[in-house]
């Protein structure tokens, strides 16, 4: 089977193309352009690097959040758009557990930190246990699933649980002070090439859910945002800052009566 995988969650833009056990084809690029300059144009040239006949695609796996609100919105309007032509559907891969494949086979613990802004990260701590059935040599196990939090939340949990810890992500740079004053179990973080997303990772989880049936149609894919955006987030400040005026106002009428 075929999988297009799409990965635009955070500062990297990432495509890739997998057959069956090969990946065929991956374009990364972390830099200055946004992505909606970027990813069609490495979708093309993929396409055109190996004669990729879109039509023998047989589904669009897609990071689908958390991440950034822009980033996630320009990834799902590309998968959907794919989805919707193709007529083929879409595998949501949510965005941690695509960062945490990247460390694929470790014995450490796994946390990968994207930085949220507002002193939070996106989140979950991962680790890979032996799978004599499935597919793989191990199946990676979910102990927190994907969150919004603050750092030091995340630390006293992982110094809690009392093992070694890989972390990796866009938020190891932003985090890494408090990083070294609050985990209290050893530490390391992930070699550069495993340090941030990749669509080679969305399309080999992708082809899992596929085949257990975890698909949705093009015209119902959402992505998982965990919180409001900034815009929604100072509407609803406004809408309460405005109730609490009127409220007050109305208060200090009665009192006048």
């Amino acid at each position: 089977m075929k999988i297009l995988a799409l990965d635009s969650s955070g500062l990297v833009a990432s495509v890739a193309l997998a057959e069956d056990d090969n990946l065929i084809a991956e374009y990364t690029v972390q830099y200055k352009k946004t992505h909606s300059q970027t990813l069609l144009p490495m979708l093309e040239e993929i396409g055109r690097m190996v004669e990729l006949d879109l039509s023998t695609v047989d589904a669009v796996a897609v990071a689908a959040g958390p991440g950034s609100f822009t980033g996630l919105r320009i990834g799902s309007a590309t998968a959907k758009g794919l989805a919707f032509a193709l007529e083929k559907p879409i595998v949501p891969v949510p965005t941690v557990d695509g960062l945490a494949f990247q460390m694929y086979g470790a014995r450490d613990l796994v946390c990968p930190i994207m930085d949220a802004r507002r002193n939070q990260v996106y989140t979950g701590i991962y680790e890979f246990l032996p799978d004599q059935n499935g597919r793989f040599a191990y199946d990676m196990h979910v102990i927190r699933e994907q969150c919004a939090v603050s750092f030091d939340e995340i630390a006293e949990t992982l110094n809690g649980l009392d093992r070694s810890v890989i972390f990796l992500g866009d938020g190891v740079p932003v985090f890494w002070e408090r990083m070294e004053r609050m985990m209290r179990v050893p530490y390391t973080t992930a070699p550069l090439h495993r340090a941030r997303q990749s669509a080679a990772a969305i399309a080999s989880i992708g082809r899992l859910y596929y085949e257990q049936g975890r698909t949705v149609d093009g015209a119902a894919f959402v992505p998982e945002y965990l919180r409001l955006s900034q815009a929604e987030r100072e509407r609803a400040e406004k809408e309460l800052a405005d109730r609490a005026e009127r409220e007050s106002a109305e208060k200090e009428r009665e009192e006048s009566l």
